[in-house]
C-alpha cells in the first residue's frame, strides 16, 4: 500500500505501474465503463499526473484485512479545487487489482473530464505501445 502512495506523491509513473497487477481494473470518475488491464491503467495514471496540480493525499483509511485502502486527496485541475478518493484493492501478491477514483464537486469533475479528454489520444498511444512491448517480450 505504501508503495503506491509514495509513488504517486513522488510523481513516479514507473513505480506506480509496478504496483499494478496485470489484470487491474480502473474505474474512472468520469467514464461510464471501467478500463481493464495494466497498460491502459498505467497510461491513465500518467495522464492524471499531467493534469493534476498541487496533488496531495490528506488521509488514508485501511481495511483491517489490509487488502482495501482509501486514499483521500486534494488537487487542482484548470483552477478548480478537486477533492477525491482512490479506492484500492490488493490481490494475493500485494498488487493493486482494482482502482476506483471518485471526485467532487461536479465543477471539478467536469474540469477533470475536459483535461483528461485532451490527454486521451496520448493515453491510448502509450497503452498500445506498452501492450506491444509486453507482447514482444
Amino acid at each position: 500500500m505504501t508503495t503506491f502512495r509514495e509513488a504517486v506523491e513522488a510523481r513516479d509513473s514507473d513505480a506506480m505501474a509496478a504496483a499494478l497487477a496485470e489484470n487491474v481494473v480502473f474505474t474512472s470518475p468520469v467514464a461510464f465503463k471501467p478500463y481493464p488491464g495494466k497498460a491502459i491503467t498505467a497510461a491513465i495514471l500518467r495522464g492524471v499526473l499531467r493534469v493534476f496540480e498541487d496533488f496531495r493525499y490528506v488521509r488514508e483509511i485501511a481495511n483491517p484485512d489490509g487488502r482495501g485502502h482509501a486514499l483521500l486527496f486534494e488537487a487542482t485541475v484548470n483552477g478548480k479545487t478537486v477533492n477525491g478518493c482512490d479506492f484500492l484493492h490488493y490481490d494475493d501478491n500485494g498488487l493493486i487489482d482494482s482502482l476506483t477514483v471518485m471526485i467532487r464537486p461536479l465543477s471539478a469533475a467536469q474540469a477533470m473530464a475536459e483535461a483528461m479528454a485532451a490527454q486521451f489520444p496520448r493515453i491510448q498511444e502509450e497503452a498500445l505501445a506498452a501492450s506491444q512491448a509486453q507482447s514482444a517480450s
